[in-house]
């Protein structure tokens, strides 16, 4: 199993669009097969980052699958146009 753990610095001014991509990104479970599970959250607090992204897979080739389904990728580009930052870390579990 992969864990996939994602979080992202938005620029500030973007929040109807944050809105919408964190929206999207839940709307992918149950939708693409690959997905097992996931949780997407806000930071309560301050001076961190905006949001995160924590996913499981079966495998990593189940995360590849994932990331080029077309309807991750409508996801990932409104992410790609608020953001200012990302980090993720991939790890068996």
């Amino acid at each position: 199993m992969i864990r996939h753990i994602v979080m992202w610095k938005f620029r500030p001014g973007t929040e109807a669009e944050q809105e919408q991509f964190l929206t999207g990104l839940r709307g992918l479970q149950g939708v693409v097969p690959q997905l097992l599970r996931s949780e997407v959250a806000v930071n309560v607090g301050e001076g961190n980052y905006d949001a995160v992204l924590v996913s499981e897979f079966e495998s990593l080739e189940a995360l590849e699958t994932y990331k080029n389904d077309p309807r991750h990728k409508a996801v990932s580009q409104l992410c790609k146009s608020i953001r200012v930052d990302r980090v993720a870390v991939d790890y068996e579990f």
